[in-house]
């Protein structure tokens, strides 16, 4: 399968910025820590993935299926003064494929509200995580897209995209992870991180 994941075409930049002026203050709530290996898998444009970068001292992998996205990424990357371990183009459903070691983290922001099939895609990621590796997963809150302005306008994915905290948490878990903690990222934004038995 090779279709990107639904109602995930990358934002601009500008509202990635209203909603998260420093990104790697958000990145170290959700528990990363800078001797980790991370993936930040789906990473589009790399908002995060430059200030990640950053963070663990270049130990990051990023994927996106998108080559073009990527591109923007590497440039992004490039702009920060922050390396990258390794780029891949590839579905996020075949990361096992091209890893080239287990990780301690994996990141998953703003995209798994679309993934078709949420529990293969835990599945995947928990075949790349080391024993006790952790998964990080940023979504929008659940709330009608009309009370999500950012710059003056609706933003986010569609209404009945929305997940609230405990429907991730019931797939996450039901693949063998636990819950760690559930941050609040104001103004719209939640994390979940878990823990990989």
């Amino acid at each position: 399968m090779n279709e990107a994941f639904p109602a995930t075409s990358m934002p601009d930049r500008d509202w990635w910025s209203a909603l998260w002026p420093d990104p790697q203050d958000t990145l170290r709530a959700l528990h990363i820590t800078p001797e980790m290996t991370v993936l930040d898998l789906c990473c589009g444009d790399g908002y995060f993935t430059a200030p990640l970068a950053k963070l663990v001292a270049g130990n990051v992998y990023a994927l996106d299926l998108d080559a073009a996205m990527l591109e923007m990424a590497k440039a992004e990357c490039l702009r920060q003064g922050a390396s990258v371990k390794e780029w891949i183009c590839a579905d996020a459903r075949d990361v096992a494929t091209y890893l080239p070691e287990k990780v301690d983290y994996v990141l998953m922001a703003n995209t798994f509200h679309g993934v078709p099939d949420q529990p293969a895609l835990v599945r995947v990621i928990r075949a790349v995580l080391k024993s006790g590796g952790l998964l990080g997963i940023v979504n929008w809150v659940n709330r009608p897209r009309e009370e999500t302005i950012v710059l003056g306008q609706p933003r986010g994915p569609k209404t009945g995209m929305r997940m609230a905290p405990e429907d991730v948490t019931a797939i996450v878990e039901a693949d063998g992870f636990r819950l760690l903690a559930a941050i609040e990222l104001p103004p719209y934004h939640y994390g979940v991180v878990f823990a990989a038995s």
